[in-house]
Parts: C-alpha cells; structure tokens; sequence
C-alpha cells in the first residue's frame, strides 16, 4: 500500500489492486489512484498540484527540482520503455490508464482529474489524456534499445546555440529518424526539456542519447576516438545553375557560418576557404577564426565516426566550432540553392545533411 502525505497530513488515497480492481491488467501491481473531485480537495491541496504542473513549465525550477513534465500516452510510454522514473500521472479516465505499462507505474503516484482540468493545465489546443511529472532523466541511466531502434550509426549531431525550440525539436526528431549515434547541444541551446522541444521531438529524447549544457571542452571528450567534425555551411553566394567554382568570394562576419540572413549576390555560386582576417577580439585577446576547406555536401565525408555542426539561428556556428573541426580535420559542408533563396534555417539544414550523412554510411556497408 501506497500512503502520501500534505504538509497538513494525510492526502485521501485510494490504493487499488490491479487484478481485482481494474480488469486485471496487471496482475499484483499496486497503484494509488486520487480521485479529483471538489469535495475531496482542500484549497491548499489543490495549490500544491497546481504549482507541481506550472514548476514543470518553467526552465530555473525544472533544474532546481530535477522535474521535468510530459504531455500525451506515446511520450510517456517512450519515457518509460527508456527507464525514466514517473513521479506524477495525471489522467482522466481508469480506461485511458489501462493504455499506459502499468506494471512501470508501481512507484508513481497517480492522480485522477476532470478532463477539463488537463484542459487547463495544458497548452496544447488538443489537451493529452495524460500529464506526467518524471524526474529530469540522466543519459546515463535510460536504456536505448538497440533491439528496438536499430543499431546506431556512427553519425553524432552537434547544435551550436540553437535556440529556437521548434528548431530544436526537429533536429533531434531528424537525428533520431536517421540513426545518430548521439546528440550534443552546447551551452546557449534553449532546454531540451522545453514543452514545445519534447512535443516536436516525438519521443527523441528517448530513442538516443542526448547531452545538454557542454562547452567545447566537453564536448571533445564525449565524441569517440577519431571522430572527424564537419561543420555547416549556408550557402552565401547565388546560382541559377548548381556549379561550383574555384573562385574565392569574401565572406564578412562569423554568421555566415550558420542559417542567417544575408545580402543577395548575383554572382555565380561560389565557395571558399574561410579565412576570418578582421580577427576579433574577446577578453582583450584576438581571436584567429580558423581555416577550413569547403566541399559540396553530396561529396563523401563520412568516416569511422563523423559529427556534424549545426549554427544556431542568429549567430551561425561558434569560434569553438570551428576550432574543433580545424583540429579534426573536418571540413564545411555547403548545401548550394537556388537564386533568390536567402538561407535554411537550422532545423532544414540538419535533415539534408544528416540523412546525407546516413545515405553515406549505409553505401559504406554494402
């Protein structure tokens, strides 16, 4: 039996048998069930599960609390099969219960609302049947099935200050359909435990091993012996047909690394070294921007293992980036358009050369 407790004491119960209380789905498995009703809440009850969903929701508490909060039966179905430990369901319906793996919800606590109360709680225009609270999962201890997902190629995603959440969100989805090895996202990412992150992902956190908050320093000793890292790079100049030519065209500041905006240039499409000669300066010091060769993105560069950098939004790829691919031996990766097309943005660009990189890979083992 399962007995929580309120500040003021008992919170009401009810612990229930699933072989004889619930259609026998899950034979020997204790469950504690509250059921939501007016009359069965105090105001301070009713406070202090309110104010455990909207901590959920805001970043600073979600790490001060080791929370995070999960909307809908596949993500929590996903967080679950990987090993992540529920602390809170909330749903509306004994029946919609039966829809989750119970015998993993042993230790959880669950709560029964009104439809209309997740209506409130969530912020999606279709509320889920189901709101979980789980402690904020540690790549180290979830479980990817090799089993289930396949084995995973030896292709690592790295996002660079990616700070749009819809953008995110669907690089991780991407990397996860095209079987990365992992994800590393550098400090300045926005929270990968961001609501709108989880929702677009579809379950990516739980399909491979994604790591938050690294310097570059980090990041170097969690990519495998050998790796070689590429870095993304938007296409600056202008073509009405997809040629390549030898000549260098300058290109001005940093974020010409990344998916930004830039002025339209008639010229035939052309690409070059990147050799940052207006050198900039950073806690007194001039920073040299590396040199890196260019290439095609459809040319061969795949290796042992390879990473590929995508830029954030505003800013493009990071002087650490670039360091990292000069020490590598990587290279820029140019995925050329058409004229008028000003840039992809970073989730776009993700897809075409991680898919890329797959194609690749998947040639190599034939």
């Amino acid at each position: 039996m399962f007995v929580v407790r309120s500040e003021q004491g008992y919170v009401h119960l009810i612990p229930l048998r699933l072989n004889s209380q619930i259609n026998q789905v899950s034979a020997g498995t204790d469950l504690v069930i509250r059921g939501f009703y007016p009359n069965m809440w105090s105001p301070c009850e009713l406070d202090c599960t309110l104010r455990l969903v909207n901590l959920a929701r805001s970043k600073k508490l979600r790490e001060q609390q080791g929370k995070i909060l999960l909307e809908g039966r596949r993500l929590i179905s996903n967080a679950l099969d990987a090993g992540a430990s529920p602390q809170t369901v909330f749903f509306t319906s004994v029946e919609r219960l039966q829809e989750l793996p119970l015998s993993k919800l042993a230790q959880a606590c669950l709560v029964k609302v009104k439809p209309e109360d997740i209506n409130v709680w969530s912020d999606v225009d279709t509320p889920p049947n189901f709101i979980a609270i789980f402690k904020r999962p540690e790549v180290s201890q979830m479980q990817f099935s090799e089993e289930k997902f396949g084995k995973a190629l030896p292709l690592t995603l790295i996002c660079d200050n990616v700070r749009d959440p819809g953008n995110l969100g669907t690089a991780l989805r991407c990397a996860a359909a095209a079987g990365c090895h992992s994800v590393l996202l550098t400090k300045g990412c926005v929270d990968l435990w961001e609501p709108k992150v989880l929702r677009i992902a579809m379950g990516a956190h739980f399909r491979l091993p994604i790591i938050p908050s690294l310097t570059w320093t980090d990041i170097h000793t969690h990519l495998p012996a050998n790796t070689t890292v590429h870095v993304a790079d938007n296409c600056r100049g202008r073509s009405k047909e997809p040629e390549f030519s030898a000549t260098s065209q300058r290109q001005n500041k940093p974020g010409d690394y990344g998916w930004v905006s830039s002025r339209s240039n008639s010229r035939k499409m052309q690409y070059e070294d990147f050799s940052y000669e207006e050198d900039e300066e950073k806690d007194g010091c001039r920073q040299t921007w590396p040199v890196l060769e260019t290439q095609p993105y459809h040319i061969s560069w795949t290796g042992r293992h390879t990473a590929v950098v995508i830029g954030g939004e505003t800013h493009g790829v990071s002087h650490g980036a670039l360091q990292l691919a000069s020490q590598t031996g990587g290279r820029r990766l140019l995925i050329p358009m058409v004229q008028g097309v000003d840039s992809l943005n970073s989730a776009m660009a993700a897809s075409v050369l991680l898919f890329e990189g797959r194609r690749q890979l998947m040639l190599e083992t034939e």
